[in-house]
């Protein structure tokens, strides 16, 4: 299968017009649309539903684009690793994270780094550690910082010396909102909105010695953005850590720390085994450097 073909394919579906998608590759129409028919052809799979004026993708052509997209993100990378090898030390280092208290860390570290190594770029991506855990896994990405617990047998990580404390938010106004802490137990009847880990979920459970399912949970998170706006419409109260509401504070809502006090720490990690970039491997042991690990 052809990458340039796959390349075609991504565009048509994106500008969901072959007239239009063939000047933009500069190729003829006729043409390309002959390419995507073999493509087809040689998928056994029909694609796209082509209409007089736009041509859309048939489910088969939605996980096509989905794999599509991943296929050629990697070669991307790959391709950047292999050239920056030839050159002085450049390239790109793909950084996953999650928002914590590391968020406002990062953005020193690169400073400093890219002080020393001007040519290197950054490709940032935000979310929950499933997701960092997933791109790791397939190479999307090459580092990912992560709230513990880590897989050991998976990968090699370095312990960052940030602690988040674990903690429910909540409106301003509301009467639990005068606390310096709260209990365990003043949370067992609230609507609770969680994140979607059930590693965490389940953790939270045991904090308040009850089963997962005895929960009130009127949603899960993967990011806590939309989680405030439920909770600024008084609809729950969201259990996350203190960094994640940090680095997005309103004037309608606060953040009251669990009593007995529940923490957890940073990783920086990357999968086992792995061979990096050169830009790559230089920032792991700057990264090692800086905190003596």
């Amino acid at each position: 299968m052809d990458v340039r073909v796959l390349r075609y394919f991504l565009t048509v579906a994106k500008i969901g017009n072959i007239t239009k998608a063939a000047e933009i590759l500069h190729i003829t129409q006729p043409t390309l649309s002959r390419q995507l028919m073999d493509l087809e052809e040689e998928l056994d799979t029909r694609l796209f539903i082509r209409g007089k004026r736009q041509i859309t993708l048939t489910d088969s052509g939605l996980l096509f684009q989905q794999r599509v997209k991943e296929i050629v993100s990697l070669l991307d990378k790959t391709e950047r690793d292999l050239a920056e090898q030839k050159d002085l030390l450049g390239g790109v280092v793909s950084i996953g994270c999650v928002e914590s208290t590391v968020s406002r860390a990062l953005p020193e570290l690169l400073e400093e780094f890219s002080n020393r190594h001007p040519r290197v770029q950054y490709e940032l991506y935000s979310a929950d550690g499933d997701d960092i855990r997933e791109k790791l896994d397939r190479g999307n990405i090459d580092i990912g910082i992560l709230l513990e617990p880590i897989e050991a047998a998976k990968y090699d990580y370095i312990r960052l010396p940030y602690q988040e404390q674990w903690g429910i938010l909540m409106r301003r106004d509301d009467l639990l909102a005068q606390k310096s802490s709260i209990g365990i137990q003043d949370i067992l009847t609230l609507p609770l909105i969680l994140p979607r880990r059930t590693i965490v979920q389940n953790e939270i459970a045991s904090w308040l010695g009850v089963e997962n399912e005895s929960l009130r949970i009127f949603a899960s998170h993967n990011l806590l953005t939309n989680a405030m706006l439920l909770v600024e419409r008084k609809l729950g109260y969201a259990i996350c850590v203190s960094g994640s509401y940090s680095i997005r504070e309103s004037e309608r809502t606060c953040f009251v720390p669990f009593e007995p006090e529940r923490t957890t720490s940073h990783v920086l990690a990357w999968k086992k085994n792995n061979l990096f970039s050169s830009a790559t491997a230089h920032f792991i042991q700057f990264i090692k450097d800086t905190y003596d690990a």
